[in-house]
């Protein structure tokens, strides 16, 4: 009974994180959906030693966003 406990628990825990990676990816064409259209309008205020930024004055220059938390 003891020994078959370690067996049964990692095979739950494998099986429900095989479960809980088994996401909804977007599909290609849901993503194609957005291609050439425009950003929606975005400004930074809270720079500590810049000017604010709005992401119109940056028209025409390749712009890289990184959004990301700590969650």
């Amino acid at each position: 009974m003891f020994k078959t406990a370690p067996v049964v628990l990692s095979s739950f825990l494998l099986a429900a994180s095989l479960g809980a990676s088994a996401q909804d990816h977007p599909r290609e064409q849901d993503l194609s959906d957005l291609e050439g259209k425009r950003a929606p309008a975005l400004a930074v205020t809270g720079w500590l030693n810049s000017k604010p930024l709005n992401l119109a004055d940056l028209r025409g220059k390749v712009v890289l966003i990184d959004f990301w938390g700590t969650w």
